[in-house]
């Protein structure tokens, strides 16, 4: 299977279907989901209060090379820029091998917090003293251990809080394939009243972190000066590389560019969890709290390496699963796994590691040459083009026209329209 797949975004979107179909050996089943989408009754299996529901473009990004196999990339997202940019990052990087992983493991923490102890340093260590038996006690819940994953550290800390200090429990657990939200809080929950007889305290919290800083993926690639140069730039290739390099600068020094920085790494992170039905606020939360660790900066880097490339790279928490929750009951879900073709945990959380830095990668190409304005206009032209109501065969002239103008309203549209339909 080859992931380039050059002209893509000029196909009609039943004809990419028929594409991406073939290459992914999907089933009918699934060609079908993702054209037609799930049914109003497993809507409501998978919300409160449901009234219906919102749907989301599902694109496929294309070019990605990692770890030396071509994948194809579905991503659920209204900004279009966002699929066109990861694709772009991507392609930036397939002469030069694409892009290189690692990832930590399948490990999330559980916190248990007890409060009113009146010898908390004594009380974190009479839970260390315990920890086997606090470990088995959490083995004990569910499958995991049967799956080849399950808890496999206690550790304990006293936080300084406004309140007071109070013990912290961590249970660390392997969750193998699943995302573990439920599996973790289940061994919290059951281990705290062991926890609290050692402490002589009352465990309050028990749950989840999503801080997953045991669960990180680590990608890199390199980029050449001649793939950053551009017929329409005055820029030479190394002056994009350095002004790159500069800009990342600007965010290691600056938290208020490097929120802007990170929220674009998520934009394609985000855009990939919808579309597998992940849980992208857990991402969210993971990686912006990870990246204000040493005081809040950008989650990858760019450097210049000895033969005058660009080296970039990543690190960042990614916790998604392959099986449990929507990933597998919702058939469109479903259908994007199939186009993933992963066989664990691990290989997705490296590919969401790519998606997120193909993204960075692509925003700080425009921001350190043209802006980031002349792509982002030219496809929200389209959308205003089309809120004209012109015909579909229109849209592109109107589009392209507003854009030479560089007059892209609402106003100007319906001017064109009328007159091209004359």
């Amino acid at each position: 299977m080859d992931s380039r797949i050059p002209d893509f975004y000029e196909e009609t979107p039943q004809r990419r279907r028929e594409i991406i179909t073939s290459r992914c050996l999907l089933s009918e089943e699934d060609s079908d989901a993702l054209r037609e989408g799930p049914n109003s009754e497993l809507m409501d299996s998978l919300s409160e209060n449901v009234i219906g529901s919102i749907s989301l473009p599902l694109s496929v990004a294309t070019n990605f090379v990692i770890d030396g196999e071509d994948v194809l990339v579905p991503m659920a997202v209204e900004e279009s820029s966002v699929v066109a940019a990861a694709s772009y990052g991507a392609k930036l990087t397939r002469d030069t091998g694409g892009f290189s992983t690692s990832v930590s493991g399948p490990y999330m923490l559980g916190q248990i917090q007890i409060r009113d102890i009146s010898d908390p340093f004594s009380a974190k260590m009479r839970v260390l003293e315990r920890a086997d038996e606090i470990r088995s006690m959490a083995n004990d819940q569910g499958v995991l251990v049967s799956h080849g994953g399950g808890c496999e550290d206690v550790t304990a800390r006293v936080v300084d809080t406004p309140r007071g200090p109070m013990v912290v429990v961590h249970l660390l657990v392997n969750v193998q394939d699943a995302m573990g939200a439920n599996a973790v809080n289940t061994m919290a929950e059951a281990v705290a009243p062991l926890v609290e007889e050692e402490t002589s305290g009352e465990a309050v919290l028990r749950v989840l972190s999503n801080l997953a800083d045991h669960r990180v993926a680590r990608v890199r690639c390199t980029i050449t000066p001649e793939m950053l140069e551009r017929e329409q730039s005055s820029l030479s290739g190394e002056e994009v590389r350095d002004r790159i390099v500069d800009a990342w600068a600007f965010a290691a020094g600056d938290p208020y560019r490097a929120a802007t920085h990170n929220k674009g790494i998520l934009n394609g992170m985000d855009a990939l969890a919808v579309a597998t039905m992940n849980d992208w606020r857990a991402i969210e939360a993971g990686a912006h709290a990870f990246a204000a660790n040493d005081g809040y900066g950008p989650l990858s880097t760019y450097e210049i390496d000895t033969e005058g490339n660009l080296s970039c790279s990543i690190e960042v928490p990614v916790q998604v699963g392959t099986v449990g929750g929507a990933t597998r009951a919702h058939p469109t879900a479903s259908a994007a796994m199939k186009i993933l073709d992963v066989e664990s945990s691990d290989e997705l959380v490296a590919i969401f590691g790519a998606v997120g830095l193909a993204e960075n990668i692509a925003s700080m190409r425009a921001l350190a040459d043209e802006g980031i304005q002349t792509g982002h206009m030219k496809l929200h032209a389209k959308n205003i083009a089309r809120e004209t109501d012109a015909p579909d065969e229109l849209i592109e002239e109107i589009a392209a026209r507003m854009v030479a103008e560089d007059d892209i309203r609402a106003g100007r549209a319906r001017e064109l329209a009328e007159e091209l339909s004359q």
